[in-house]
């Protein structure tokens, strides 16, 4: 009940400084589970940040970076289109670094345009874009008690509203689905001690959502994770990680590659292991980026997961994180 009475509090004090109704106003925050927050700070730094609230760019930049925690450096985008010949704006900020998995996590997005919409459409894109975005991405398979992502629209672009799936619809769609796989990307690049990041792309499945179940257990795999840190083209963890993930597919007929730009590597081709140069997949698995290619044959669903490896750093951010 403490905290729900400091949420309360907050908002308060927000929407008296702002002149709002309480309710307009959204809370977040994370930090060590269970610890009350230490509101009166809280209640005295809102009083002080809203006296220095401003709209350049170094005003985005402090934002950006006090919503850190263990991040080592804040996240943002920023995009233009154009609709019914009015440049229309959309960015964004995020926050996040460890317990990241794929039903989000502790961490925090927010996302501002001036875009004319109606609030049904604005709702739909914004959970379509997350299932595909921030819902793709694991460090280490851990969610939160806490986690957010807003869209806001202040209408004021000048455009006609957009009230139905049309094709001003599916430019502002585009425009956002950018944001958010960015910032998806950044907290995945951030993780905790990471030092790879990792694309999983599934191709050919039954359906799309056991692409999407395929290819984030095997991103969310600790096993996984750690023979990329170690640099081992170990193909036997990335079949486990499908085997148990309770997605269909025929053993017989999975194909896995991994790949960094122009470098490519067969591990598996139908079902059966092939012979490759050791110190062909060494080489591309000391690269940052790594593409892991899942082909199965069994239809048309696709899907892409993001994520990173699991370092001893990880291991000294966590067992040091309350001090």
């Amino acid at each position: 009940e403490i905290g729900l009475h400091h949420t309360e509090l907050m908002a308060s004090e927000v929407a008296s400084c702002l002149g709002y109704k309480k309710h307009q106003i959204f809370v977040a925050s994370t930090g060590v589970i269970g610890v009350p927050l230490p509101i009166d700070k809280i209640l005295n730094g809102i009083k002080n940040t809203y006296k220095k609230l401003g709209n350049t760019e170094n005003d985005a930049n402090l934002a950006a970076e006090a919503i850190m925690t263990t991040d080592t450096h804040s996240k943002q985008v920023s995009v233009e289109f154009t609709i019914d010949n009015k440049e229309i704006r959309i960015g964004g900020m995020a926050k996040g670094s460890g317990m990241i998995h794929p039903n989000m996590a502790t961490m925090l997005s927010f996302i501002t345009t001036d875009l004319n919409i109606s609030k049904e459409l604005l709702e739909k894109a914004l959970k379509e874009s997350s299932e595909d975005s921030y819902n793709m991405i694991s460090v280490d398979g851990d969610t939160s008690t806490n986690d957010m992502v807003i869209l806001l629209a202040n209408g004021l672009g000048g455009n006609s509203e957009i009230i139905e799936e049309n094709e001003n619809y599916n430019i502002f769609k585009d425009a956002l689905h950018y944001v958010n796989t960015f910032l998806a990307q950044e907290i995945v690049k951030d993780g905790e001690g990471a030092k790879k990041f990792i694309t999983v792309h599934v191709k050919g499945a039954t359906s799309k959502k056991d692409a999407k179940t395929l290819s984030k257990s095997v991103i969310t795999s600790n096993l996984v994770k750690t023979a990329f840190f170690g640099e081992d083209a170990n193909w036997g963890r990335i079949l486990a990680a499908m085997g148990y993930s309770g997605a269909y597919f025929d053993p017989s007929k999975v194909s896995i590659n991994f790949k960094n730009g122009s470098s490519s590597i067969n591990l598996m081709v139908d079902g059966t292991p092939v012979k490759f140069d050791e110190n062909l997949a060494k080489k591309i698995l000391k690269k940052t980026n790594i593409t892991v290619e899942v082909l199965l044959k069994g239809g048309v669903g696709e899907a892409i997961a993001w994520g990173c490896d699991l370092s001893y750093d990880y291991v000294r951010i966590n067992g040091d994180y309350r001090s």
